[in-house]
C-alpha cells in the first residue's frame, strides 16, 4: 500500500499547512500511540526536538494525543534525532519521536520515529499509523489517561556516550577545531563532546533562537565554517545539519570534505584495524570517485536509493556496518543504528589520530568526479516518467557520457523539488548538461 503522510524520512512540511498542523499532530500521537500501546497497559515514548520555534506547539500536541491513547511520554527537549534514536533503546522505549525538519528552514517542520530498537520505523507500522490516523479520534478511560515527565540527565548519558565510541586512549590535546552547530539540536552538546576528548574548540551557528536553524550555516552551508577554519588556524571544521544526523567537514586548507569522502576515510580505517565487514553501502548520488576507490582498497559499494532509510535497509541486508550519503548521513553500524554527526566526526578524528595524518591527507586517496547538483522547484509530486521529452534527453546526454558518467533525475523525498544530478570528467560539460535537462523539466512542467 502507499502511504499516504510518511515520505523518506517521516512526515514533514511547512508549518501551518496541511499535516504540520497542531490539530493533525494530535490525531498523529494518538494514532501512533494507539499503535504504541497494543498489548500493553501502559507504554513509554520519548520525544525529543530540534531548536525550531514550532516545536514547542508540536511538542504539546502529540503529548496530548499520546496521553489520550494511554500512553506516557518522557519529555527530552532540544536533542539529536541520533540522541533520540539511542535513547530510546536505553530507556526501554516503546518508541522515540522526533520532531525535526533536519536541514531546512525553521519554518518548516516534521515529525519521525524510531522503533525501540532504535531503528527508523518499517513501513507497516506507518501504514498502522495511517489507518488510525482515519479513525475517529477517542479518549481512554480517565484512570488510564498518561502521564507526562522530563528526562533532566539526557545530554549527559549522549555526551558520554559519543566518547565511549572511540577509544579512551585517543585524546586529542593540542588539536583545535571549529564546530559549526547550526543553530539546531547540537548546539548544546557537540562542543562539550569535542572538548571533553581534548580538543581546543571554537563553537560557531551555537546561538539558536527558534527562527536561526541551518540559516547561513551548518552542513548544507559550510562556507562559514571554511572561512572561520582558517581564520582560527584550526586543525580541521566539523560542519552538523540541524538535527545532527549529518556530517561535512573541513581541512586545515578550508577546503570541504563531503560524505563520499568521509566514508571512505572511515572505511580505509576500518579495514586497516580489521573492524570492517561487509560491504560499504552508498546511494545513487555516490560519486563515481567513492567507488572507484574503495574498488582500490578491495571493498565494494553498494548503491541503495537516496535516504538514510534505505542504506540502513541495505547494510542489513548485506551485513555491512558503514554505510553513507554524499550530503553527510554516515552510518557506523557497529556504533550507533542511524546516521549520527558527532559520532561520524569522532570516527574520522580517531582515523587522524592513528593514522598520524591530516584531514587533508586521509581524503587524498580520493579523486572526485566533477559532479553538478540542480534542483527544479515544483507545485506538486509528479511522474518523471510521464515526461517523454526529458527521458529522451536523459537517455541522449547518457550516451554523450558513456561509462565515464552518470545520470539521476528524482523526486525529492522531503522537498517539492525534482533533484537532476550530472557526473562526468569534465565539470563545464558536466555542467552544461545538467542545464540542459534543468530547462527540459522546467519546460515539460509549464506544458
Amino acid at each position: 500500500m502507499k502511504k499516504a503522510y510518511f515520505g523518506t524520512d517521516g512526515i514533514r512540511g511547512k508549518v501551518g499547512e496541511y499535516p504540520i498542523t497542531p490539530d493533525f499532530v494530535l490525531k498523529l500521537g494518538w494514532a501512533a500511540g494507539r499503535i504504541f500501546s497494543l498489548d500493553r497497559h501502559h507504554s513509554n515514548v520519548l520525544i525529543g526536538k530540534d531548536t525550531r520555534i514550532s516545536g514547542y506547539m508540536f511538542e504539546s500536541a502529540l503529548e496530548a494525543g499520546l496521553a489520550a491513547a494511554g500512553v506516557n511520554t518522557q519529555l527530552l527537549g532540544p536533542m539529536p534525532t541520533p540522541a533520540i534514536a539511542y535513547l530510546t533503546r536505553t530507556f526501554r522505549a516503546q518508541a522515540g519521536i522526533v520532531i525535526s525538519a533536519s536541514h531546512n528552514p525553521h519554518y518548516d517542520n516534521g515529525i519521525k520515529f524510531f522503533g525501540p530498537d532504535g531503528m527508523k520505523l518499517p513501513d507497516e507500522i506507518e501504514l498502522q499509523i495511517e489507518d488510525q490516523i482515519d479513525k475517529p479520534m477517542t479518549t481512554v478511560e480517565s484512570s488510564s489517561i498518561g502521564k507526562a515527565s522530563r528526562i533532566g540527565d539526557a545530554v549527559g548519558r549522549y555526551i558520554e556516550f559519543c566518547k565511549s565510541t572511540i577509544p579512551s586512549r585517543i585524546e586529542f590535546n593540542g588539536t583545535k577545531i571549529v564546530v559549526d552547530c547550526a543553530h539546531g539540536s547540537t548546539y548544546h552538546i557537540a562542543p562539550h563532546v569535542f572538548e571533553e576528548v581534548g580538543a581546543t574548540v571554537v563553537a560557531i551557528g551555537a546561538q539558536p533562537n527558534g527562527l536561526n536553524i541551518n540559516d547561513g550555516v551548518g552542513a548544507t552551508k559550510p562556507e562559514q565554517l571554511s572561512r572561520t577554519v582558517l581564520e582560527e588556524r584550526a586543525d580541521f571544521g566539523i560542519a552538523l545539519d540541524g538535527d545532527g544526523d549529518r556530517l561535512i567537514m573541513v581541512d586545515h586548507k578550508g577546503e570541504i570534505v563531503d560524505g563520499d569522502e568521509l566514508v571512505y576515510i572511515i572505511a580505509k580505517s576500518r579495514l586497516e584495524s580489521g573492524g570492517l565487514k561487509g560491504p560499504v553501502v552508498g546511494t545513487l548520488m555516490s560519486n563515481l570517485g567513492l567507488e572507484h576507490a574503495l574498488e582500490a582498497l578491495g571493498l565494494e559499494l553498494k548503491r541503495a536509493a537516496v535516504g538514510d532509510r534505505y542504506v540502513m535497509e541495505m547494510m542489513l541486508q548485506h551485513d555491512s556496518v558503514l554505510g553513507g550519503e554524499s550530503s553527510g548521513h554516515i552510518i557506523c553500524r557497529d556504533r550507533i543504528t542511524t546516521g549520527d554527526g558527532i559520532i561520524s566526526a569522532l570516527q574520522i578524528m580517531a582515523a587522524m589520530h592513528e593514522s598520524g595524518k591530516s584531514l587533508n591527507e586521509l581524503k587524498s586517496g580520493m579523486a572526485k568526479y566533477p559532479q553538478c547538483l540542480l534542483n527544479v522547484k515544483v507545485r506538486e509530486k509528479i511522474n518523471l516518467d510521464e515526461l517523454g521529452l526529458v527521458q529522451n534527453l536523459k537517455d541522449e546526454i547518457q550516451r554523450e557520457l558513456g561509462s565515464k558518467g552518470r545520470i539521476l533525475l528524482r523526486p525529492s523525498g522531503t522537498e517539492p523539488l525534482i533533484r537532476i544530478m550530472v557526473e562526468g570528467q569534465d565539470a563545464r560539460i558536466v555542467r552544461a548538461m545538467a542545464d540542459r535537462l534543468a530547462n527540459a523539466v522546467s519546460s515539460a512542467l509549464i506544458l
